[in-house]
């Protein structure tokens, strides 16, 4: 199956260019050209005119906890099936259920339903190349919308019996709990991302950790120790470290602006991964919701506990997200769009990902010039 995507301003990093020419074999974008007059348009199956519209590597999403009322630790297939599918709208085309602090055995039926959707032979939505794990090894004081119930040490034998179930990717824990430096090594040596989240760690026992090989700190600033000039905590080492990886909630609400700038200005968005840690309600009206059983309202689109009033992840979508970091920032897209998808492919080692080039996976979104989503490809297959 060959498909011609014509007339398309391509942003892919380090690389903007208008009039070009996708050309997609299978599965695989077979190669990129800035002439159509030495195309041969009746060569393809189908031709689709982007309309001069941006082309860009599929979003992956690498923190989100559910989408248009369900939660992928509170739902089975059918509701994984729809959460992957209104992904598509955001332009995510790969999404990890992320998971919550809950027992084992929650998590081990949550696990075994988005199994059955990765082994659809047909995916009907976004890919979800496996798990992330949020939790349940967190510091009790630092736990913002997570059930106070169920946190526990850091088992390396709990996180090898989910991951028997479906791909774990990804664990975000507190490092300063007991066995946590280890813990680290331990899920390195598994081939599993290790990140920081829901901390109170000291720069000391983030120096600790980071020589066994952190590199990541999930949500920056929510939820961990912050800047002060006498223990720089993980927001000075997320600033400090060149080699360490944030997640950026870009809503305007768990960020200010001048923060954003800041990251932006020191990460730069090489290391830089915006995600949306989106919960339940995402893509909902304003109402009430719930997250770990725990009651949630949404109000003007922020997701805030019941009980206090912490935030409880967010509602946000990844093109709204693009969109502010543009608007913020003004930095290039052909930078931008590097926090999109490719820092998470690289991290998370999904190969051919995060690029519109040749050889690459055909993950592709087209959106006009106001970030709206207008198609998504999966594999080469149109979704939307």
């Amino acid at each position: 199956m060959k498909t011609f995507v014509t007339n398309c301003h391509v942003i892919s990093p380090n690389i903007e260019m208008e009039n070009a020419v996708v050309e997609i074999i299978d599965n695989k974008i077979s190669q990129v050209y800035t002439n159509i007059d030495s195309i041969d348009l009746n060569s393809a199956d189908r031709v689709i005119n982007a309309e001069n519209n941006y082309v860009m590597p599929g979003f992956i999403d690498i923190h989100c906890h559910g989408r248009s009322g369900h939660d992928f630790t509170s739902t089975d297939v059918d509701g994984i099936t729809t959460i992957a599918v209104d992904k598509l709208t955001e332009g995510v085309t790969s999404v990890l259920a992320t998971t919550l602090t809950l027992p084992e055995d929650i998590l081990t039926k949550s696990l075994t339903e988005v199994a059955k959707y990765m082994a659809k032979e047909e995916l009907p939505g976004a890919k979800i190349p496996g798990v992330h794990l949020e939790g349940p090894y967190l510091n009790c004081k630092q736990l913002g919308a997570q059930n106070p119930d169920f946190v526990r040490e850091p088992s390396i034998e709990e996180v090898e019996r989910l991951n028997k179930i479906a791909k774990v990717l990804k664990v975000s824990f507190a490092i300063e709990t007991e066995g946590g430096t280890e813990f680290v090594s331990q899920l390195k040596k598994a081939g599993i991302c290790p990140s920081c989240v829901h901390s109170l760690a000291t720069y000391t026992q983030f120096s600790e950790a980071h020589e066994q090989g952190l590199n990541n700190l999930s949500h920056f600033c929510n939820q961990m120790t912050a800047l002060h000039h006498r223990d720089i905590g993980l927001v000075g080492a997320g600033f400090l470290h060149d080699d360490v990886t944030i997640e950026m909630i870009c809503d305007r609400i768990h960020l200010s602006d001048p923060m954003i700038q800041l990251a932006f200005k020191i990460k730069t968005p090489n290391f830089i991964q915006l995600i949306t840690d989106a919960m339940e309600a995402s893509g909902l009206e304003d109402g009430e919701a719930s997250i770990g059983g725990l009651e949630v309202v949404i109000k003007d689109g922020a997701a805030r506990l019941k009980s206090n009033g912490a935030l409880a992840g967010s509602t946000l979508h990844m093109n709204k997200a693009l969109k502010n970091v543009y608007e913020i920032t003004n930095l290039p897209l052909k930078e931008l769009v590097k926090t999109t998808s490719l820092n998470q492919a690289r991290e998370l080692k999904l190969e051919n990902l995060g690029k519109i080039e040749a050889n690459y996976i055909a993950d592709i979104v087209i959106l006009d010039k106001e970030f709206n989503v207008i198609k998504a490809f999966v594999n080469g297959k149109q979704k939307i």
